[in-house]
């Protein structure tokens, strides 16, 4: 077992010790990851850290110009190893996200969408009032089990009130319907992508081991901080004006 890669870049010694480095087997690559393939061991196919690390600055760069626009910027990852740190990075920016399965026209159908979110808005709030105490106990059940179901599916989008100016994506071929979602309504796509994946469907990508619980933590951590560090650079009253531009766009 590897202990330890020599190499003068923090950043890479940084994703060396996550397991940043780990692809899939040769047998499962696509020919778009191939260029920032170092070489294999034990049949599994490893990333060259330091072609990953400059990508990965790259990633942070156009993140940061997302924040400093003022732009929405929405978390997807339906995957076990990324619902947390999904959940995680859109509490952590206030920035709405999808941590299950994605539900086919949440971009290209939004109003449709919007719909559901908001009759689960009004029920809960109904509900917090007391206001449903007029219908039966049964009625009132329903109700609960409604909010439940668009609380599961929809929950994580509530601060999603226009077009996204970029979505981050973990794992391009598990969220295939997302991003060509993304890619009608033109919005740019940033994603962690493992060795199988086409690079190509991201507009910004992060070559690198998106099967695991600590590399996929490790990019959206960075990735919300460089959101929120964009934002912060830019006057409150810019930002606004920004954000009410494009939502005439």
């Amino acid at each position: 077992m590897e202990a330890k890669v020599e190499t003068k870049n923090p950043r890479v010694a940084e994703m060396f010790e996550i397991g940043a480095h780990f692809g899939f087997t040769k047998a499962r690559r696509h020919p778009s990851a191939k260029p920032f393939i170092f070489g294999a061991k034990n049949r599994i196919e490893i990333f060259d850290l330091e072609k990953t690390s400059q990508e990965f600055e790259n990633v942070l760069e156009f993140v940061k110009k997302i924040g400093q626009e003022g732009k929405t910027i929405l978390f997807v990852g339906g995957k076990n190893e990324a619902k947390d740190a999904v959940v995680l990075a859109g509490d952590k920016t206030d920035m709405p996200y999808v941590a299950g399965r994605w539900i086919g026209g949440t971009l290209t159908n939004f109003s449709e969408i919007r719909k559901r979110i908001d009759r689960m808005l009004r029920l809960k709030s109904e509900r917090e009032k007391g206001e449903l105490a007029k219908y039966t106990k049964k009625e009132r059940l329903l109700i609960d089990r409604e909010i439940d179901k668009l609380e599961e599916r929809f929950g994580g989008l509530v601060n999603l009130t226009q077009k996204p100016g970029a979505m981050v994506v973990i794992d391009t071929n598990r969220e295939d319907i997302a991003v060509a979602e993304a890619h009608k309504m033109g919005v740019k796509v940033v994603a962690l992508c493992g060795t199988d994946c086409n690079l190509s469907h991201a507009d910004v990508a992060f070559p690198g081991n998106d099967a695991s619980k600590k590399t996929i933590s490790y990019f959206l951590t960075h990735v919300a901080d460089a959101y929120t560090e964009g934002k912060k650079s830019v006057p409150e009253k810019t930002a606004s004006e920004k954000s009410e531009k494009t939502k005439t766009e």
